[in-house]
């Protein structure tokens, strides 16, 4: 008997009753469309984590005071910031270099009849090397601006947009809170670091940002480890807990007044997320594929009991034992295999909703589908098929002609 009588036959089986075979495939859409999603939901994840270090460099480092990133004050202890005296201490180190402080000015911007609060983040020159800011048009803030408190300003693409639109804002005169401050330059698009966006900020010398605010600390420090990282971090979080008088022997987060932030912990994070999310998916395929196993290896029992004249008829008119156990096996991976296919349909469905969603609260998640985990999930559909099917198979290939036919 040709493959493609067999296959047509098995398909006539799995048709001959739409809604069993359906319930029949449930298990496996449900551990295919699973695998698929949860996998994109991984690729997702990792598209969010990367485009917070792909700006920065290996040996990056932020620190922020409190314990909430963004600059929130801390009440654990009796220090409510990271102070100008923090960081002169820290330029002793010797294992951190390019250290450069920010302060956040909470002050309205406007520039004719447009206004609004984008975050205007007090900076030295350094700072745009260490979160690797470069210039578009015009220029950055250098040292002679932050030593002469000079009033002017660098704006990222988004802010540049809410204010000009398409317009050139070099020479224009920003007014934030009650001072003027002309724009010199405009800053190439990063997207977010930290999970804080990048593109809407207008930059001005830290001198004025204290000026304005009147803060005698700072809302975050960015830096550089001159060698080993680990090391660089151990002696931050070390100085910082002997000025802040925290005693933490056990490295416990909760106790510090301060986080230490690096594009290194942001990979180990990825590496620790993906690694997690791969056991996570094996688990739910697995015990979805051998549910759904399982269901289709009793439905084939039962059709096999159903079809005993059938298959008594087909081996009377010369069909061969090799001809039935290929027919049902066939049944079984078709079933299987149309399950893997609504499966992966559904769950790249999902994942574009969840996308959609998502997007709406964190605009650097992106729709991301893993074709890797897409075609294992088929191939373990299509293989759970053939598993389960086989006894099914072998059942009826061994039913003698004279028996199949007498049976009712």
């Amino acid at each position: 008997m040709r493959f493609p009588d067999i296959l047509r036959a098995a398909s006539k089986g799995v048709t001959v009753n739409l809604l069993r075979s359906f319930l029949t495939m449930l298990g496996i859409i449900i551990g295919v469309g699973a695998v698929v999603l949860m996998s994109a939901v991984g690729e997702s994840m990792q598209g969010v984590i990367l485009s917070q270090i792909s700006s920065l460099g290996p040996k990056s480092m932020v620190i922020f005071p409190g314990q909430q990133e963004g600059g929130a004050s801390a009440v654990a202890t009796g220090f409510d910031s990271l102070t100008f005296e923090d960081i002169r201490e820290l330029e002793q180190l010797k294992t951190v270099t390019a250290i450069a402080p920010a302060i956040f000015v909470p002050q309205e911007v406007s520039y004719g009849r447009e206004s609004g609060n984008p975050r205007v983040v007090g900076v030295t020159d350094t700072f745009f090397l260490n979160q690797n800011v470069t210039a578009r048009t015009g220029r950055l803030i250098d040292e002679d601006d932050v030593g002469g408190a000079k009033a002017v300003a660098v704006m990222g693409p988004e802010s540049v947009e809410k204010f000009f639109g398409s317009g050139d804002p070099l020479g224009k005169r920003l007014k934030i809170g009650d001072r003027h401050f002309t724009v010199v330059g405009t800053a190439n698009k990063i997207g977010s670091q930290f999970f804080q966006s990048v593109d809407d900020r207008i930059f001005i010398p830290l001198s004025l940002a204290k000026d304005l605010t009147g803060q005698k600390y700072v809302n975050l420090i960015t830096m550089q480890a001159t060698g080993s990282f680990d090391l660089a971090f151990d002696d931050v979080n070390a100085l910082l807990r002997r000025r802040h008088s925290i005693n933490n022997p056990k490295n416990d987060p909760a106790k510090d007044d301060f986080i230490v932030r690096s594009a290194a912990q942001a990979s180990e994070i990825l590496g620790s997320v993906t690694l997690g999310l791969t056991l996570f998916i094996t688990t739910v395929a697995t015990i979805s594929l051998i549910v759904g196993g399982i269901g289709i290896m009793n439905i084939m029992l039962v059709s096999v009991s159903e079809r005993t004249q059938e298959i008594g008829l087909r081996k009377a008119i010369g069909a061969t034992r090799r001809d039935i156990l290929l027919q049902f096996l066939t049944e079984a991976v078709v079933l299987t295999v149309i399950g893997g296919i609504i499966g992966i349909v559904g769950g790249i469905a999902l994942a574009w909703l969840l996308s959609f969603i998502v997007r709406i609260f964190l605009s650097t998640y992106i729709f991301a589908v893993s074709p890797a985990a897409t075609v294992v999930a088929f191939v373990m559909a299509f293989f759970t098929g053939l598993l389960f099917g086989i006894n099914p198979a072998r059942k009826a290939a061994a039913l003698q002609p004279i028996e199949a036919l007498r049976y009712e």
